[in-house]
């Protein structure tokens, strides 16, 4: 995986609804009072002003940058509305490790919320409380530390954003007319001989999509697997597969999106949140001209060789190149020691931009790259599939069906 940076710092979830991201710049003296409230509105990529502040030779900057709702840790499936906005917060000059604190307005006091440290690079998460019906003030506070004197930003609000430009929550009991059922026909060429996409591993229950591996049971014969390079896999029950897209109906040019998902546990299958480019074009040479496939997400189950991963296959004249890996602790971006991927729930998200990926698992960054950046339209995509290479590390037929889940999809426009 290129340049990765996992983060390492505890984050709790919190709510938002955000179409692009806020940015609040404060230069100030250490030891200056609190700036004035600087109203919330849906900026991308571009700072809404300096607020002015007693100016020393030892002055400080805090700069924050808004996300949207890609916090939503927990067991059960909730709702996109669960959500909860994730505050990025940048401190200058950068001191490694100095603690910041979210806070609350209270009256006339501040109150603690959330606390966090600064990374390498000057820079924290924190993540919103759950809203209660009213949009209170937040500031970030970076604490005395090494002969720095407390430093607070600017005072900002977390409402208003306004609603996702796609969002479904599967909150029904019928898939939503903006999905599609993907490549149901059995596939030698993609590895998949032996599997396809069906509706019949594909359910909404309980609040979530369920997508799953079955047995298909109008093909009771057994299917021969192969690897790639033609050597044999072995003998297996052809499969059914959840696969499912909104192309053609939903897309992405620049943004956020996300997913909340919970695996399932065994190998011999890949759970996906993935991306694929409007339209496709077989001879592109350039991901500017023909997009790229986006894996934002996948999960090959729970073992050293499984475990999380990203990857990007992007078009270019000498062929379609891949870029990415597995995360190298991807078990540090749990929410408690009792979690796992198969137990909880977690957010899955991507940040395009013309320049650059962004990935964040419940918004805790995983790896950035601007290699392969898409210039076209991309649709998601949500699977679960099993090819061909990986059927043997079931350990054995006994072990279907397999499921993951699927809380909510949601997508911004920058």
């Amino acid at each position: 995986m290129a340049s990765p940076a996992p983060a390492r710092r505890t984050a709790l979830a919190a709510l938002g609804t955000i179409a692009a991201c806020l940015v609040v710049t404060t230069t100030s003296a250490p030891g200056s009072s609190s700036p004035p409230l600087v109203a919330a509105t849906p900026e991308a990529s571009s700072a809404l002003g300096t607020v002015p502040a007693r100016v020393a030779a030892k002055k400080q900057t805090v700069t924050l940058r808004v996300l949207p709702p890609l916090a939503q840790p927990g067991p059960t499936a909730a709702g996109v509305a669960g959500a909860r906005s994730v505050v990025l917060a940048t401190v200058t000059p950068a001191k490694s490790r100095r603690p910041v604190l979210l806070e609350r307005k209270k009256g006339r006091t501040w109150k603690k919320v959330g606390r966090a440290f600064l990374d390498r690079r000057g820079t924290a998460q924190l993540v919103l409380p759950a809203a209660k019906g009213t949009s209170p003030r937040y500031r970030v506070t970076a604490k005395a530390f090494k002969g720095r004197r407390a430093v607070s930003g600017p005072t900002f609000r977390a409402a208003g954003w306004g609603a996702p430009t796609f969002v479904d929550d599967f909150a029904g009991d019928a898939l939503g007319t903006s999905w599609a059922h993907r490549v149901q026909h059995y596939d030698p060429a993609g590895l998949r001989n032996c599997a396809k996409g069906d509706p019949a591993a594909v359910a909404l229950t309980g609040g979530a999509l369920r997508l799953s591996v079955v047995p298909d049971p109008a093909r009771p014969e057994p299917c021969t697997a192969y690897r790639a390079d033609g050597s044999l896999v072995g003998q297996f029950r052809y499969r059914l597969n959840g696969h499912v897209s909104t192309a053609g109906q939903k897309s992405l040019h620049y943004g956020f999106a996300a997913a909340r998902m919970k695996f399932q546990k065994d190998r011999g299958q890949h759970a996906s949140f993935w991306m694929q480019p409007v339209p496709y074009l077989p001879n592109a040479t350039s991901a500017a001209e023909g997009g790229a496939e986006i894996d934002i997400i996948e999960w090959f189950g729970d073992s050293k060789r499984g475990g999380l991963a990203t990857f990007l296959y992007h078009p270019t004249t000498g062929g379609r190149q891949k870029v990415g890996g597995k995360l190298d602790d991807p078990d540090s971006f749990l929410a408690a020691k009792s979690d796992r991927w198969w137990r909880g729930y977690h957010v899955f998200s991507l940040e395009w931009t013309p320049t650059e990926y962004i990935f964040r698992i419940d918004g805790r960054e995983t790896w950035r790259t601007s290699v392969g950046i898409s210039q076209v339209p991309q649709y998601p995509i949500v699977s679960l599939l099993s090819s061909d290479y990986e059927l043997l590390n079931l350990g054995g037929e006994d072990r279907l069906p397999q499921h993951m889940y699927v809380d909510w999809v949601a997508m911004w426009q920058s």
